[in-house]
């Protein structure tokens, strides 16, 4: 019998890319909410798992060797799962390789630029006192703008991020691009993106990953307490 996985997850694009992950290969797991907004990552149980105080995470309990692993960073979880599956991880070298390209773009690009649009655009202004900054609106609004031109090129001529082939670069982009109006965005010149974002969108996988404790899901604007967790720097 498959030991579960457990999964420390709160619904955000970065613990959609791992439940949807799970849910697209059919490993069973067991959720373990980690509230970003109490607090809850920089628990000493939480950082013995994961270091630099953010989720997603995972324990395996089957990991090499047949040995316990723990492992933080969603891109670094979404490979591990590929190579132990043997799923969506490309089907041949040049294809993995093209897998490994576009999930590193989402790491180093789409994910912290997209993230800061919507910390600048909508924490920002609604702190105490509300930091309403145009310069950083603008800079991080138009180089999200810019990634998503560079996606909706790239998909131009593939079906999928990596090419032809679902693969975990998907995954890893699609919670971050499916907000694209939060970050103010569009999808009127960006008709390649917008086909991608249906597609993948209609996949029973992501759909069930996205929907994991959808009712967690708050508007932190509204929550001011849960800010110094939030914007913490120090853990």
């Amino acid at each position: 019998m498959i030991q579960p996985i457990d999964l420390y997850f709160w619904p955000t694009p970065n613990g959609w890319k791992v439940s949807i992950c799970l849910e697209e290969m059919g490993l069973p797991y067991e959720t373990h909410l980690v509230n970003i907004g109490a607090g809850d990552q920089f628990k000493p149980d939480f950082l013995a798992i994961a270091p630099n105080n953010r989720m997603p995470a995972i324990v395996d309990p089957d990991g090499p060797d047949g040995a316990p692993i723990s492992i933080f960073e969603s891109g670094a979880i979404l490979q591990y799962l590929a190579r132990k599956t043997g799923q969506f991880g490309g089907p041949t070298e040049r294809d993995r390789i093209a897998v490994d390209q576009w999930l590193m773009w989402q790491m180093g690009g789409l994910g912290p630029m997209a993230g800061q649009a919507h910390h600048f655009l909508k924490y920002a202004p609604a702190m105490e006192p509300p930091n309403d900054l145009p310069y950083a609106k603008d800079r991080y609004r138009a180089e999200t703008g810019r990634l998503y031109g560079v996606m909706d090129r790239q998909l131009a001529k593939h079906e999928y991020l990596a090419g032809d082939f679902y693969s975990i670069a998907d995954m890893a982009a699609w919670g971050w691009a499916s907000l694209w109006e939060g970050q103010q965005q569009t999808l009127e010149d960006k008709p390649h993106l917008a086909r991608w974002l249906e597609t993948v969108g209609a996949r029973p996988g992501v759909q069930a990953g996205r929907a994991l404790h959808a009712e967690k899901r708050a508007d932190f604007r509204k929550e001011k307490d849960s800010h110094a967790a939030l914007f913490k720097t120090k853990c």
